[in-house]
């Protein structure tokens, strides 16, 4: 259907405008005359000419999911049909990426499928997660305390993966910034400083050599270096993408003395927040397991839980498997075992969640106070001894005059 723009005035002479998708023009005037919108213009929205692009598109990001979560949550808690929410959250919709995407679900439901399959031709923006609780919620209906959950959910979720992102950007750009400046003293500044101390025609201190020598060596070499580093990254991340590759990288971050801890303790934290979640939703434990593997993000940890679920499939409980894979603390798998006994899993799994970010805040904490001085000492050794080691010959010609 096409979309069409429109202005008017509603009965107290304020001034509105606004887009609707409707059918033909007299569609669009009988849907105002309801409102109690004189219409004064209607046509029809031009198209974007960049809008088959799909690279040009903006990115639906999680704001956006949580926002439209929340809202749905709300508005399926009042008493509103599933359909004329998604027609309200379409029309509302900022971004036209995601707006698309709502209209084509708004459809899909329009036309009897279920909320849960329409959300499953779009992984990108539902996650298998996403989509198997509004699948649970649909079929206990209990939509609006799921979506209120999976609002929760993706929320904590991502303010976990914003305090690992900030941990470990500050000391990415650090050294990025002092990569560069280092570069640029070595390919610009030093030569300068060279050619000033070979009209001097003294002999020059080794410091000050080695410095300059250095320097010649990547001046000369500059586009190769950046050359085998970019084919180095690229070549890591064929690597990375390759399954032995991801096991073994994975493994060797795992045993990495603190981002090491981070990381198991950041997997942790997802793993019973996501598994509480779908349990007291009412996915089943098996289904649960399935796709808190797909989206651990390590491939040590996914293979753990799918030993777990294996286990599980058998008869076995959750706790015992757990012990045996050596990748989760023992307070993790015996606070799960109480858990099952007591017939509160999901419980107790939220509480293990709450406990391990609080841990994640405190290794953040622990990672930012332990870089934070190595970094003060590498820019004070790197930049600093080239500095001294420059003026060297400065000093020498200025104790030999005194």
């Amino acid at each position: 259907m096409p979309v069409y723009q429109w202005s008017g005035k509603n009965r107290k002479g304020e001034i509105k405008r606004g887009e609707i998708d409707l059918a033909d023009e007299r569609a669009v005037k009988n849907h105002l005359a309801r409102q109690g919108i004189m219409p004064t213009k209607i046509k029809i929205k031009p198209k974007d000419i960049l809008a088959g692009i799909a690279f040009l598109q903006p990115k639906v990001q999680e704001k956006d999911i949580i926002l439209f979560t929340r809202q749905f949550s709300t508005m399926i808690d009042a008493g509103l049909p599933i359909v004329q929410c998604l027609d309200i959250l379409q029309a509302q919709e900022e971004n036209p990426t995601f707006k698309t995407i709502l209209k084509d679900i708004k459809e899909q439901v329009e036309s009897g499928t279920t909320l849960a399959d329409a959300m499953k031709k779009h992984p990108k923006q539902f996650d298998s997660l996403f989509v198997n609780m509004i699948a649970a919620g649909e079929a206990g209906g209990i939509l609006d305390t799921i979506l209120a959950r999976l609002a929760a959910y993706i929320e904590k979720a991502a303010k976990l993966k914003a305090k690992v992102k900030g941990a470990m950007t500050y000391p990415l750009v650090t050294l990025g910034i002092a990569l560069i400046v280092l570069a640029i003293i070595l390919v610009f500044v030093i030569p300068v400083f060279q050619k000033m101390f070979s009209e001097m025609g003294s002999t020059l201190p080794l410091p000050t050599q080695l410095v300059v020598s250095l320097s010649e060596v990547v001046k000369a070499n500059i586009l190769y270096m950046i050359a085998a580093l970019v084919v180095f990254l690229f070549a890591l991340k064929k690597y990375y993408n390759t399954e032995k590759g991801r096991v073994a990288i994975d493994h060797l971050l795992l045993m990495m003395p603190v981002i090491g801890v981070l990381i198991r303790k950041v997997a942790v934290a997802k793993f019973t927040r996501t598994m509480g979640t779908m349990l007291s939703s009412g996915v089943a434990i098996l289904d649960a397991l399935e796709i808190v593997a797909k989206t651990a993000g390590n491939k040590v940890i996914e293979a753990a839980v799918y030993k777990v679920r294996s286990a599980i499939a058998e008869g076995q409980t959750m706790a015992d498997p757990l012990i045996e894979t050596n990748v989760f603390p023992p307070m993790v798998c015996q606070m799960i075992a109480v858990g099952e006994t007591t017939g509160a899993l999901d419980v107790m799994l939220g509480k293990i969640a709450d406990f391990y970010d609080e841990e994640v805040d405190q290794a953040v904490a622990n990672l930012t106070s332990l870089i934070e001085p190595f970094m003060l000492v590498f820019l004070g050794v790197t930049i600093g001894g080239l500095v001294i080691a420059m003026y060297l010959p400065i000093f020498k010609i200025a104790s030999a005059i005194a």
